[in-house]
C-alpha cells in the first residue's frame, strides 16, 4: 500500500487529509514537529511526504534539505513567488498553497507518484548530457564512455536519483555504505573531486556542487 506522511502541526488539518488519503486508499502516517517527522524518517521512508512550513522547533525549510530520496509536495500559507522558488530549488518536487481544493491535491500526489513508479521502473538515470545505466553501471557523458571507481558511481547514482535536492554528507555517507564501505568521510570530499573532475573533463561544466556546511547537490 502506497504511504504518505503528512508533516503539519495542524491536528485539524491532520484529521481531514487522513479521511480523505485513507479513502482513496493511501496509508497514513503523522508528525505533528520538524524533530518527530526527521525521527520517523530515520526508520521508515513513505512514498511521498505533505510538509508544512509553520512547524514548532525545526521549520519545514530546515526539514526538507534532511528528506533524500522522497517526493515532498509542500502546503503553505505562504503565496510569495520567491517562497515557491527557493523551496523548489530546494528539493521540493511541488508546492500546494493553503487554503486548497482536495481535488487539487489528489492529483498532484497521483502525478508524483506517477513520476516515482516511472523511474523505480527504469535501469537508466539521465541528468543533461549525462547517462548512468544502473544494470551495467556504465556511465556517459556527451555520447562518451567515462570510467568511474565503485565508490564515484555510488556517489554519482544516489546524487541524480535525488537532483533536485541538496544530500547531506550524514545521507550521503548513510546511502552508499553497502555499495562502498570504505568510503569515510576524511575520504568523501576526495572522491568527489575526482568525480567532478572525470565529468568536467569530457563536458566542460561542472555537474556537481558543494552546498557550504550542508552536503551536495546537482548544479542547477
Amino acid at each position: 500500500m502506497t504511504s504518505i506522511l503528512i508533516i503539519d502541526d495542524d491536528i485539524h488539518i491532520n484529521d481531514m487529509l487522513e479521511k480523505v488519503l485513507v479513502h482513496e486508499g493511501y496509508k497514513v502516517f503523522h508528525a505533528y514537529s520538524g524533530t518527530e517527522a526527521l525521527l520517523f524518517l530515520q526508520s521508515n521512508k513513505p512514498d511521498l511526504i505533505l510538509l508544512d512550513l509553520m512547524l514548532p522547533g525545526l521549520s519545514g525549510e530546515e526539514v526538507l534539505p534532511q528528506i533524500s530520496n522522497v517526493p515532498v509536495i509542500v502546503m503553505s500559507a505562504k503565496v510569495d513567488v520567491k517562497d515557491k522558488v527557493n523551496l523548489l530549488l530546494g528539493g521540493a518536487v511541488d508546492y500546494i498553497t493553503k487554503p486548497f481544493e482536495i481535488d487539487e491535491l489528489l492529483a498532484r500526489i497521483i502525478v508524483q507518484l506517477r513520476k516515482v513508479e516511472n523511474t523505480n521502473n527504469s535501469d537508466t538515470l539521465i541528468y543533461d548530457e549525462i547517462i548512468v545505466n544502473l544494470s551495467t553501471h556504465n556511465v556517459q557523458v556527451c555520447n562518451k564512455d567515462v570510467k568511474l571507481t565503485k565508490t564515484e558511481f555510488a556517489i554519482l547514482k544516489l546524487l541524480m536519483e535525488n537532483s533536485k535536492q541538496i544530500v547531506t554528507k550524514t545521507i550521503l555517507l548513510d546511502r552508499i555504505s553497502e555499495d562502498t564501505p570504505d568510503c569515510m568521510e576524511s575520504s568523501l570530499r576526495v572522491h568527489i573531486s575526482n568525480l567532478r573532475k572525470k565529468l568536467r573533463e569530457v563536458s566542460g561544466k561542472d555537474y556537481i556542487e558543494a552546498v557550504w556546511g550542508i552536503g551536495f547537490k546537482m548544479a542547477e
